[in-house]
């Protein structure tokens, strides 16, 4: 049961909080002296405290202070009056996380309280996932993803054990074969990564054999390759799958003997060095159509990695979404704290095409473009919300001569906007309402105005 703290001088006020809170399922625990509040947070394990900013002769300023100095990490909600809502400020950028004027409704502590909590258990499990991962860059908690920690751990005590990775664009499959080499024998030896698709077949191939000196035209000094600077540590081939066919024949040499030889070279050279193979491509489809050999693919494949894309472990959504929502946040000196239960209901429904690269990139540009404690639903991307759809009466058009009829191109619209966001919401009365800034009864009058509750 979670205990929630009440700092308040005034005993209706505390007597008030305390029926609510039981009313949820919460253990209350109140004072009115600002030395038992730090004291209780020293010793009792408390979720969340209800500060007055008032207390008497004392300030909720400098308790909110002593409260951090015990527990950085507490989670404190103010309770401000009319006319200290500057003081209310000052205490956000101390350290708590919302606060709530008086007088304040039942509903308002309810939602205030819920939100709070479960930001709180976000933060705490994106910690927890980060120390528990030690070494693996990676955050999530779906049953996929915790799947993939144990086969990163497993393989990276086999130091020459190779590894094919495979995935959408955008999963993350650079970070696990980080994470394979942090977590290896040879974390303290090179990591080399290449991108075989970005370069032709000739540059390629130079860039991982190297080149003696007069090897062709332009080779005026011999080149290391980066199998050569790789050695004793891992090397990350990313997009396998656009490799040229002449080159993988090379590759597979280079896997069955560990031994390379530099363009224009008469000797081999030994190699000590760990392969981890990535492909977002359809490699058994490649292998039908001839355009990947086979027995590349069986050297490769010795302990393959599939990590499925962000729609199908939506679980790791809200964990990502906090995690970046920190970072970026941090990173641009602003006070976000999260989303609204609207805004998170979209961002849980979006198939993210993108996966974790898109979603990084969105939080990103909210935190560029906003500056707000919780992010609501109509300050996330277009994209997010889905196609807009195609409308019979455009909203920038050219008046006939004969005229329109006002009401009904008004109407027109009105019905598509209203219509929109009811499917965006999943037919919720009350969430679209919200989105569209109406009352209720005003949004059901329209909705069957429209004949929409159908939709």
């Amino acid at each position: 049961m979670e205990k929630i703290l009440i700092v308040d001088d005034e005993a209706f006020i505390r007597e008030n909080l305390e029926r609510i809170l039981a009313e949820d399922g919460y253990r209350p625990l109140s004072t009115e002296s600002p030395e038992d509040a730090v004291r209780i947070v020293a010793e009792e394990e408390i979720s969340l405290v209800l500060l007055d900013l008032n207390l008497g002769s004392s300030s909720g300023l400098d308790v909110l202070r002593a409260m951090k100095e015990v527990d950085p990490d507490i989670l404190v909600i103010i309770i401000t009056g009319y006319g200290t809502v500057e003081s209310a400020v000052e205490a956000l950028k101390i350290g708590a996380y919302d606060y709530i004027k008086k007088p304040f409704k039942a509903d308002a502590i309810h939602l205030i309280v819920k939100l709070a909590l479960e930001t709180q258990q976000l933060r705490r499990k994106v910690k927890r996932l980060s120390k528990d991962a030690s070494g693996i860059n990676m955050v999530g908690n779906s049953p996929e993803l915790l799947q993939i920690f144990r086969q990163i751990r497993e393989v990276a005590k086999h130091e020459t054990a190779t590894v094919l990775i495979t995935g959408e664009s955008g999963t993350g499959k650079e970070l696990v074969a980080q994470a394979i080499h942090n977590l290896s024998p040879r974390k303290e030896r090179p990591f080399i990564e290449i991108n075989c698709g970005s370069l032709p077949f000739n540059l390629l191939e130079t860039e991982l054999f190297g080149h003696e000196r007069g090897a062709f035209t332009d080779a005026k000094v011999r080149k290391i390759g980066l199998f050569e600077e790789s050695d004793t540590g891992s090397i990350f081939l990313d997009e396998i799958g656009e490799m040229d066919m002449n080159l993988q024949v090379k590759l597979l040499r280079v896997l069955e003997d560990r031994k390379i030889r530099r363009l224009g070279g008469n000797r081999n050279i030994d190699i000590n060095v760990r392969i981890i193979a990535a492909t977002n491509a359809d490699i058994k489809g490649a292998l039908e159509r001839k355009e990947f050999r086979e027995d590349l693919y069986y050297r490769l494949n010795v302990f393959p990695i599939h990590i499925p894309p962000l729609r199908d472990r939506r679980d790791d959504v809200p964990v990502l979404l906090e995690y970046f929502l920190q970072r970026f946040s941090k990173d641009f000196n602003k006070a976000m704290k999260g989303f609204s239960r609207d805004a998170l209901d979209l961002l849980m429904r979006y198939h993210w095409p993108g996966n974790v690269r898109e979603l990084r990139n969105i939080v990103e540009r909210i935190c560029i473009m906003h500056n707000v404690e919780q992010i609501k639903a109509d300050q996330l991307p277009r994209e997010i919300w889905g196609e807009e759809p195609q409308s019979e009466v455009p909203f920038s058009f050219e008046i006939p001569p004969e005229g329109i009829v006002l009401e009904d191109v008004v109407g027109q619209v009105e019905k598509e906007l209203v219509g929109k966001a009811y499917r965006v919401t999943g037919g919720n009365v009350a969430k679209t309402a919200r989105i569209l800034n109406v009352p209720r009864g005003t949004l059901r009058y329209k909705l069957e105005k429209y004949e929409l509750t159908s939709d």
